[in-house]
């Protein structure tokens, strides 16, 4: 009686790595959304990042000549202060350590610290590449460049002293925007896409996404893309907004695991297994 021959090594290979990337390829968790609150938003705040903290809203935003930090009232939207940035700068990502704001910009190499509470320039950071998102959590700085790659790093050098390439199964995710850090997750908008991405911080996956298609509608006349996350720890609230949006939204997450997913694993300062960059 005829027998199969057994199976080759490469051909045994070949099936395990099929059956990897089959699993990899699993449809990600989806969220829809509920909206809770609208409260009203400069809708010429060509929105680069936003930041929420100890009952105050921080905005930066973009376009040279109109480039700007503000501190704005959540609940009329008015422009409580504010400083320009010089019409050679773009604004982009922004994030609060301690006392301290720090803003991105886009193409210039430079990340200016400000006093939260005076807004006075206290010094500046260079680095490489582009700036686009930046947030905080364990105790260090996360910055997005507009690619797969999100960057850890010193909050007080702003030395790398990391980096993840963000993956969706076996499929990086480029585009990375607008960040913010809830709970042990990363939050990325996907640019110019109703998206945002929740990121384990220590391996780079996308665990689910966020899907905010038709939650500025109707879309009025002149207003951009999703950008902007905000989180009010204190209370649990969610923030989103876009670039000239009229609207900020208070939302709550459906059809999906709610936040925080990881019970503050990473929050609590806990980087095992985050990448590191070696000396």
């Amino acid at each position: 009686m005829n027998r199969a021959a057994p199976w080759s090594a490469a051909a045994l290979a070949v099936v395990l790595v099929v059956t990897v990337q089959a699993a990899a390829q699993q449809a990600t968790p989806v969220c829809g959304y509920e909206v809770v609150n609208e409260y009203p938003h400069d809708d010429q705040a060509y929105t680069q990042g936003l930041v929420y903290r100890n009952g105050e809203l921080f905005e930066s935003t973009g376009l040279r000549g109109s480039s700007s930090l503000r501190r704005v009232d959540l609940e009329t939207g008015l422009i409580e202060q504010i400083h320009f940035l010089d019409d050679t700068y773009f604004g982009e990502g922004i994030t609060m350590v301690n006392d301290r704001l720090i803003q991105l910009t886009w193409t210039l190499h430079a990340a200016f610290v400000y006093d939260r509470t005076t807004f006075d320039v206290l010094g500046q950071f260079t680095y490489t590449g582009e700036g686009w998102g930046l947030t905080d959590g364990a105790g260090r700085l996360i910055m997005s460049n507009g690619s797969s790659t999100l960057r850890f790093r010193n909050p007080d050098t702003f030395e790398v002293i990391g980096e993840i390439v963000v993956r969706d199964g076996i499929s990086p995710v480029s585009s990375l925007n607008e960040l913010e850090f809830i709970h042990g997750e990363i939050l990325a908008n996907r640019y110019q896409t109703n998206l945002i991405a929740r990121i384990r911080p220590d391996s780079g996956q996308v665990i689910a996404w966020i899907d905010l298609t038709g939650l500025l509608d109707p879309v009025p006349p002149g207003a951009g893309v999703l950008n902007g996350i905000a989180f009010d720890e204190a209370t649990e609230r969610l923030f989103v907004t876009g670039k000239k949006w009229p609207t900020l939204f208070e939302i709550e997450l459906t059809g999906c695991q709610p936040l925080p997913l990881f019970a503050d694993d990473f929050a609590s300062g806990n980087t095992l297994g985050w990448s590191t960059v070696t000396p």
